[in-house]
């Protein structure tokens, strides 16, 4: 009889698990398709493969006001992941996004789908610290995750501030498989 109930637990603690780990995959995100201006939906121009060796037209100056918010972004670094959260108590994607433009009086909807359709769609190439990049982490062709553009290194590596639903605030780069297998597109909104 013990051994049974064992089992059961045993059964129920890995639906449950892979339970929360869903909802942690998908959770940055929503389900509405992009599909605004220039952008289908689809993944941008520059295919991810070619994200790995960029020619960045990234000339290394930005405004007084794109350093402030990057500041205001590296201030979270560390913070936890929290589904919904927009404090540095925890954030998800989206709400460190929206935290840090609010921040610097500029207002984004609260969901990254929301968000991917604001601003204008610019190439991989063209981009710059303080524009979003927009990822499908779950597959297909739905945002479900976004990350603020860090900074350009010299070779092109693009990195980006997002909240990582396993480590919190932190940079990434394009060029880690996953990320660069999940691009979708990037946005300049200031």
């Amino acid at each position: 009889m013990k051994k049974h109930l064992n089992d059961k637990v045993s059964k129920y603690k890995i639906i449950h698990t892979l339970l929360i780990a869903s909802l942690l995959t998908l959770s940055c995100g929503g389900s509405k398709k992009v599909a605004s201006g220039k952008n289908t939906g689809t993944k941008s121009v520059t295919t991810a493969e070619n994200l790995r060796n960029l020619d960045s037209k990234f000339s290394g100056k930005v405004s007084k006001s794109i350093n402030e918010l990057l500041k205001d972004a590296e201030k979270y670094l560390g913070a936890p992941y929290k589904f919904g959260g927009n404090t540095s108590s925890g954030f998800d994607c989206s709400g460190l996004a929206v935290k840090v433009f609010e921040e610097n009086n500029y207002k984004l909807p609260r969901r990254s789908s929301d968000q991917a359709e604001t601003g204008n769609t610019i190439d991989i190439r063209e981009v710059k610290p303080g524009d979003l990049l927009f990822f499908a982490t779950a597959g297909g062709t739905r945002v479900s995750h976004v990350g603020i553009v860090h900074e350009i290194g010299n070779d092109g590596e693009v990195k980006f501030i997002h909240a990582s639903t396993t480590k919190g605030v932190i940079i990434s780069s394009l060029k880690e498989k996953y990320w660069n297998k999940a691009y979708l597109h990037a946005k300049r909104i200031l």
